[in-house]
């Protein structure tokens, strides 16, 4: 059944559909794929924008492409033969999502320009109500946020930013509009992003400035093409790719011993780490700045094979002074100099950690789920949140990995809702409703099991909020987290069902939680 338009009494238009899918990234397009697979055609996707891609939409800065290899990072279901690279660019990925709209014939289902602002639950009709910034008014009976955790760009607290003279934009809303050639241009942060940008700009600044606050891990990033024979293989012995796929994912699996397990193993790979440091920067000076003073893994580890170059460049200078202010014309550090510029790139990665709700998210009893997550998000597997029936988050809380594929955890958590769904059709469930001490137990075990990480060594990250809760990364292995949302416990909610359905033997068993 396809979703229609209704009007309420107040003559504004009301799109009523079954299932609302907020987001259409890898979480929200392929939430959508399973649903249609399944047969559940009664569903809209609300994305913001004008196009479907979501982070691989938004990051579009030079250089930008994925750090896990191309056939992990990739739907299961919906392999590509065809990749050019063993990490794929970004214009690569973001064609891979809008190959599946076409594939699954997701067109008619997505609103784009249709930015979510507002949703909240109607305990009487058991339905959410959800407005977008235009005004448009959806009603759905399930609410599934695909807006990830790298959807809210962070902006760094620094006095006078406002007042910089030159273009300043996020690395994760790039204006292609502004010409860096010749110009002095000053680079905010060492992450992630900052090391894929540096070296595909450094040639053609006249200037680049790259401000540390704290130096990462680096390792070599084994990337290579992928030929024309290599792709035809894939092509003709699918069996070939799954073998590829599966040897990547192993091997990756392996490395979450040193995460998750015992972070001692994780020296081996520090030592290499340190060594391949000291083979791509003689300079001693320049390599203790760039020598990290935590243990490794604590912070995401990056991966480049020309980062360390392009800092040794004679246009290209370290600066680990912290920044005191900006003022129009430049930096201010600490030590008092400027440093004049023409351009401010901030590099500094995204409000992970401080998970709010992307849009205010109302649940029963007015519950407000930002200020439920004021003192650090809390879900059970990442997807379900106590006080708001029929609300499913993927990439929620406590899903993030430091070793493998988010994608694989996307497709789990997928299967977990649409497990759900089947359940609640077959059984005529109208509503579902996380037990508030299933979340609490699940809760517990996260953060002792996160203190014996890693992550927990004594470094500041954007895993962890300002108090120090870790409340971005899944504390075991990948498996572990599919084992545990393979199956819809339906005895771990409250459930309420449609009036008209019958007491049959079959159902009988699922009751409400006292």
């Amino acid at each position: 059944m396809q979703a229609e338009a209704v009007y309420t009494r107040g003559m504004s238009e009301e799109i009523r559909t079954h299932a609302l899918v907020v987001g259409s990234g890898f979480a929200g397009l392929g939430m959508a794929i399973a649903m249609k697979q399944a047969g559940m055609d009664d569903f809209l996707i609300l994305e913001a924008a004008e196009g479907v891609g979501g982070t691989w939409r938004d990051n579009h800065y030079p250089g930008a492409a994925c750090d896990v290899e191309s056939h992990l990072y990739s739907f299961s279901f919906r392999p590509k033969a065809d990749w050019s690279r063993m990490y794929a660019p970004q214009r690569e990925i973001l064609g891979y999502l809008e190959e599946c709209v076409d594939a699954y014939g997701l067109g008619p289902h997505l609103h784009f320009g249709r930015r979510a602002c507002g949703a909240r639950y109607d305990a009487r009709a058991r339905r959410w109500k959800v407005e977008t910034e235009d005004g448009t008014h959806y009603s759905a009976a399930v609410l599934i946020s695909g807006t990830g955790g790298l959807s809210r760009p962070a902006y760094p607290d620094i006095a006078g930013l406002d007042s910089f003279g030159g273009a300043t934009f996020h690395s994760a809303r790039w204006s292609d509009d502004v010409d860096l050639r010749h110009k002095r241009v000053g680079v905010i942060g060492t992450g992630a992003s900052a090391i894929q940008i540096v070296p595909e700009i450094a040639s053609d600044v006249r200037e680049l400035t790259v401000f540390q606050r704290s130096a990462p891990w680096i390792v070599a990033r084994p990337d290579r093409a992928i030929g024309k024979v290599e792709q035809a293989l894939f092509r003709r012995m699918p069996a070939l790719q799954l073998l590829a796929r599966k040897a990547i994912y192993l091997r990756r699996e392996l490395l979450a011993l040193g995460f998750v397990v015992d972070p001692r193993l994780l020296k081996v790979a520090e030592r290499m780490a340190a060594a391949y440091l000291a083979k791509c920067v003689p300079d001693l000076e320049l390599r203790r700045k760039l020598t990290p003073d935590y243990r490794l893994g604590c912070k995401r580890v990056l991966l480049s094979n020309d980062y360390y170059q392009s800092l040794q460049r004679p246009n290209v200078q370290l600066e680990t002074e912290a920044i005191e202010r900006i003022e129009p014309r430049g930096v201010v550090t600490r030590d008092g100099r400027l440093h004049d510029l023409d351009v401010l790139v901030l590099a500094t990665g995204f409000a992970a950690a401080e998970a709010v709700a992307p849009f205010p998210v109302r649940g029963v009893d007015g519950s407000e789920l930002d200020a439920l997550w004021q003192d650090g998000a809390e879900a059970y597997l990442g997807t379900t949140v106590a006080r708001f029936p029929n609300l499913f988050t993927i990439v929620g809380p406590n899903t993030g990995l430091g070793h493998s594929s988010m994608v694989f955890m996307i497709e789990s958590q997928i299967a977990y809702i649409l497990d759900c769904l089947r359940q609640m059709r077959r059984h005529e469930i109208a509503a579902v409703t996380l037990r508030p001490e299933i979340q609490r137990a699940y809760n517990r075990d996260l953060a002792a099991r996160l203190e014996r990480t890693v992550w927990a060594s004594g470094c500041r990250s954007w895993y962890r909020t300002a108090s120090g809760k870790n409340t971005t990364l899944w504390p075991g292995f990948t498996f572990e987290f599919w084992w545990r949302t393979r199956h819809f416990d339906l005895g771990d909610y409250e459930l309420e069902f449609d009036a008209a359905r019958d007491e049959r033997p079959e159902t009988r068993r699922v009751s409400l939680a006292n």
